[in-house]
């Protein structure tokens, strides 16, 4: 059962009421063990001043949100490389436990999905080898099949740990997944994909819930608890191959979350992260 301590608070929770140093100050508030900003909200206080902030505050920083979308110019580019390797450094900088990843669909006018997941796993490979040099694991977050075609073409368990054991084929911990219950928890393999990852290839752990009816396909997402998703169950799992880092509430809620009071957002979270998950 979750402690308030065991929880990382993701900035697209509380994305439209608070910028990062607000997020910081709640999490403290509320006793949050840890943070999980977003590369905007980074950005926009400054890398270094985040970095400050956050360390001076003592919280844990279970990832930063996001590399990745290497299908974005359609065949690799260096753009997407380069953006990719400030998003390594902007992890290094806030100490996060991994980058994730959220990989990138079908580029413009493609139908090709295969050639897709090649690109995307020739952009991992290119920045895997520059995260390597400065110790950044690198989790590639499989999101839910709905999003194959413009957020990211990598949408089980067993996909995204087959790239890592192409790339990591030594497991060490360089590359590994964020596994996301809103996206996975419909999935009839994945007990088997968890066990498969073991401790080496769990880098991050991230809940919330699937609302039925689910109203819109990107911002409907449901406070633990009020859903389907059996997130007791996984988050057993997880720790059952050796997981213990922080468990990550992202929730991104246009018509409910995201215009309560963040305040009363993060006390739900908290109790609703000891009750019901």
């Amino acid at each position: 059962m979750p402690s308030a301590s065991d929880l990382s608070l993701n900035t697209a929770t509380v994305r439209p009421q608070w910028n990062l140093r607000q997020c910081v100050d709640g999490c403290v508030r509320h006793g949050i063990g840890g943070i999980a900003p977003w590369r905007d909200k980074l950005q926009e206080t400054g890398v270094d001043e985040g970095a400050r902030m956050i360390k001076d505050a003592g919280l844990r920083v279970s990832g930063l949100c996001r590399g990745g979308m290497f299908t974005a110019d359609g065949a690799l580019s260096d753009d997407v490389l380069d953006d990719n390797k400030r998003a390594v450094d902007e992890a290094v900088a806030i100490e996060a436990a991994c980058l994730v990843m959220v990989v990138g669909g079908l580029p413009d006018g493609s139908k090709d999905i295969a050639n897709a997941r090649s690109i995307v796993t020739d952009g991992l490979a290119k920045t895997l080898d520059y995260a390597r040099t400065v110790n950044m694991p690198i989790a590639i977050e499989p999101l839910h099949p709905m999003y194959a075609a413009d957020r990211a073409c990598v949408n089980t368990m067993n996909q995204a740990l087959d790239i890592c054991d192409e790339l990591d084929p030594g497991r060490t911990g360089a590359m590994g997944v964020a596994c996301d219950v809103y996206h996975v928890w419909w999935d009839p393999d994945l007990s088997a994909q968890i066990k498969r990852a073991g401790k080496e290839q769990m880098l991050a752990f991230h809940i919330c819930d699937w609302l039925v009816p689910t109203n819109d396909l990107l911002l409907d997402r449901g406070m633990m608890g009020d859903g389907v998703i059996d997130i007791k169950a996984i988050r057993e799992q997880v720790e059952a191959v050796g997981f213990t880092g922080l468990n990550e509430i992202e929730i991104f809620s246009a018509e409910n979350w995201w215009k309560r009071d963040a305040d009363d957002v993060l006390a739900t979270l908290v109790e609703r992260g000891r009750t019901a998950s």
